[in-house]
């Protein structure tokens, strides 16, 4: 219930009721509702305009960037992460595989070169966080074209290794004629006495003698160039190409085991030992070839002697003696 106002009057001296006017009382009730009605627009207003309270699409805003700080900080440890592993692979491809493979390093200047030109990132201005994304973008780059870099050395580094790999099959490595059928090393590369004319000559492999129909055996894979009797002074003989500029010859068989253009691996028989030819005795004469000139065979018997093995018969070889042919 509204509480009565009252009033003194002097003349009457009295008090007197106050009397309000149903205008006024309607003016009063808008003020009220209006001042009221201000007052609260202001508090929300501070409201919203403080840390305090926040509405819902702020929350879930405030959540998708807490999530995006997240990701962002993790994709930083992955990149470093990254970037750790690849700095290692760089530095086993050229201190370790392209060392054991003869070819050269990749420079710095290669592997870590960035990108020059036009501005590449220009659609990523303009934002309010232009300077994280243009600088991570431009991180993800360099790392993806370090591992392009990365990726074809490794595919060079496999072809180098077929190719050593081939190349190894190719080199002569062993003796023609076991230590087991082996009699003796008879003459080595060099100036040798000739066993026909008694002059000095240049003796262009090492002689073995062995009993007639000893195998011989092929000292490295290759393809038979030749199986026959028609070289001047050989007798029988066999030439088989290696590859790399290698070719071998085994003169003076008294029979093959193979045929030209027939594919042989290392210790495959590939005839046997005869006395045919410009020959003083059944011996094998071995050559063999690097691109198209004769070099001394004593030097490529690694997979065959043993160090002792092999300084007997650089002993027997190094003698200038009377060649077998």
């Amino acid at each position: 219930m509204a509480k009565v106002k009252y009033y003194y009057d002097q003349e009457s001296l009295s008090y007197r009721k106050i009397e309000v006017k149903n205008r006024r009382k309607v003016r009063n009730v808008f003020a009220f509702i209006a001042a009221a009605a201000i007052c609260g627009v202001g508090f929300m207003f501070f409201l919203l305009s403080t840390p305090v309270l926040s509405t819902p699409t702020e929350i879930s805003q405030a959540r998708e960037l807490e999530n995006y700080k997240l990701n962002y900080e993790q994709l930083q440890r992955k990149m470093t992460q990254v970037e750790h592993v690849l700095d290692h692979l760089q530095e086993r491809d050229n201190q370790i595989y392209r060392v054991i493979f003869e070819t050269n390093p990749i420079s710095e200047d290669v592997r870590k070169a960035g990108f020059g030109g036009a501005n590449r990132y220009k659609n990523l201005e303009g934002f309010t966080n232009s300077d994280v994304i243009i600088s991570t973008t431009e991180r993800l780059d360099i790392l993806s074209k370090q591992m392009v870099v990365q990726s074809k050395s490794f595919d060079e580094i496999q072809r180098l290794a077929l190719d050593k790999e081939k190349l190894l099959a190719a080199i002569p490595s062993i003796q023609p004629i076991t230590n087991n059928d082996l009699t003796r090393m008879a003459s080595g590369y060099g100036w040798r006495t000739d066993p026909f004319t008694k002059a000095r000559r240049r003796h262009k492999g090492m002689d073995f003698t062995a009993p007639r129909g000893t195998p011989i055996y092929a000292t490295s894979d290759g393809v038979v160039k030749r199986a026959d009797n028609r070289a001047s002074g050989y007798g029988k003989h066999v030439r088989i190409t290696h590859g790399f500029g290698y070719m071998t010859l085994y003169a003076h068989l008294s029979g093959y085991n193979v045929k030209r253009g027939q594919r042989v691996k290392r210790g495959d028989i590939i005839g046997y030992v005869g006395n045919t030819g410009r020959s003083q005795a059944p011996h094998l004469h071995y050559e063999i070839h690097k691109d198209g000139k004769a070099v001394n065979p004593i030097n490529f018997y690694s997979g065959d002697l043993n160090p002792v093995e092999f300084e007997s018969m650089l002993e027997a070889a190094s003698r200038e003696n009377q060649s077998l042919d």
